[in-house]
């Protein structure tokens, strides 16, 4: 818990940080007098730093030590907040929201490597309960306070926001987490990370760029998505030539656990992130609200997700992430239905409630496939995990969101002018996301049953990949 504690207060900064300037991109772009298909780089820019970084943290974290490197990437996504917050154009706000992504990406995975290292194979449905909250509240807070923020206060207050959280997350990082220094010396796989790197930045801006007019047929996105695709397959047949000193250990996918958990991750990506970027689309673009009110709109997803919580962690444990998850993506599917068949006069009260079980739906999808993901690992295999984890989520939200553009873009272009019209092409996106969470409903069964509720005590009671 005391490391629960820090870890998430300084991850709130990220999680806030990202959805609060996803609705900011209409005002930034009035504001610094601009194009949105300029200062979309903002949220492009932080994206493909993500990509560059995220390979790292775990060389980063045996070579330095996690705490180090928690407090170090704190440390830069700090000096990237307040560098934004004082950008004079956009492009210097590009320059310093890659600055942000880049202690961003190291701070993703390693957040939840350090949390299930210090679990030890105990309760780990309850501990992903506990430690998934700020990625689960994130996203439907941060429009809210994105709105409240652009509606009473200078946009540069967008990021002003991140500074309590670095600086209380830094200070709880340095007087709870345990000084971890390693004598370890690992090489840096330079190779290794000249391949995944580049690979991942060009899928995520491919699909960065499908989501624009013209789709995935747009030379700026089938172009780098061919190119970052043949680049990952290369890595991945690298890495398992490196056996275990490859900068990700890509043999983990023969673990089925991790197998599992990261490709449901990858469809749950698609399906949970492509229908967030929906929601507050559709109450601005077919119910006429602002960004404040579309945030508070989508709010009621975050009391539903925490009502599940603590019960999702629980029958995690006690009966198995598999079950729970297919629950979970149930509720989900079910809960997109009411969306799919919404007109532009349809009840906002009503659709708010269908958004507290989409809510609860959504808590008890993440902790689950958290959890499952790191079943039967060593502990110098969770950094390892926690960066093909976070990976698959990232291509998956990236995909998600990028398919449903498309479909969305198309729908409206066959059916301008009213709201009305509006309104059934995003009947057509829903259906789409509820497509989505179909195929992760089959995918959960193939996740594991029960998870350990005590330590496990005997090393060769864990499998190794090639065991497993």
């Amino acid at each position: 818990m005391k490391i629960a504690v820090a870890l998430i207060v300084g991850s709130l900064a990220v999680v806030f940080d990202t959805t609060i300037v996803s609705v900011a991109l209409q005002t930034l772009s009035q504001q610094l007098h601009v194009p949105i298909s300029t200062i979309q780089w903002v949220s492009t820019g932080y994206l493909l730093a993500l990509g560059v970084s995220i390979p790292l943290a775990g060389w980063a974290q045996s070579r330095f030590g996690g705490r180090r490197v928690w407090m170090f990437a704190l440390t830069v996504f700090l000096v990237g907040s307040i560098l934004c917050s004082l950008a004079w154009n956009a492009e210097s706000l590009i320059v310093f929201r890659i600055v942000e992504g880049f202690g961003g990406g190291l701070m993703l995975p390693l957040f939840s490597t350090m949390i299930m290292q210090a679990a030890a194979g105990r309760a780990l449905g309850r501990t992903m309960s506990i430690v998934t909250l700020p990625f689960v509240v994130g996203p439907i807070v941060g429009p809210v306070i994105g709105g409240a923020l652009l509606n009473w206060l200078d946009w540069r207050w967008l990021f002003w926001v991140n500074v309590p959280f670095c600086a209380v997350g830094f200070i709880l990082a340095w007087r709870m987490l345990d000084p971890d220094a390693t004598d370890a010396r690992p090489r840096f796989d330079t190779l290794g990370w000249l391949l995944l790197s580049p690979g991942l930045v060009a899928i995520l801006l491919g699909l960065t760029n499908s989501s624009q007019a013209g789709g995935f047929a747009r030379t700026d996105s089938f172009a780098p998505l061919l190119v970052g695709a043949l680049l990952l397959l290369i890595f991945a047949l690298y890495s398992v030539r490196r056996a275990g000193n490859a900068l990700v250990d890509v043999r983990l996918l023969t673990h089925r656990p991790l197998a599992s958990a990261s490709a449901s991750m990858f469809l749950s990506g698609a399906a949970l992130y492509g229908g967030m970027a929906l929601l507050p689309l559709y109450w601005q673009q077919v119910r006429g609200a602002d960004a404040l009110h579309a945030g508070l709109l989508v709010a009621p997803l975050g009391i539903g997700a925490l009502l599940s919580r603590p019960l999702a962690g629980g029958l995690s444990d006690r009966i198995g992430a598999k079950w729970v998850a297919f629950t979970g993506f149930a509720i989900v599917g079910l809960s997109t239905v009411p969306f799919a068949l919404a007109s532009a006069t349809t009840s906002k009260w009503f659709l708010m409630a269908v958004l507290v079980v989409r809510g609860f739906g959504l808590a008890a999808v993440s902790i689950p496939l958290q959890a499952a993901a790191f079943v039967g690992l060593r502990r110098d295999q969770i950094p390892h995990a926690g960066i093909i984890t976070r990976i698959t989520q990232q291509i998956g939200g990236s995909f998600g969101v990028a398919v449903l553009a498309v479909i969305l873009d198309i729908a409206l272009r066959h059916r301008p002018g009213s709201a009305a019209q509006a309104a059934h092409a995003f009947d057509q996106a829903f259906w789409w996301a509820a497509g989505f969470t179909a195929l992760s409903l089959v995918l959960s069964l193939l996740l594991p049953g029960r998870t350990p509720t005590e330590a496990v005590k005997q090393p060769e009671a864990i499998k190794s990949p090639e065991t497993a």
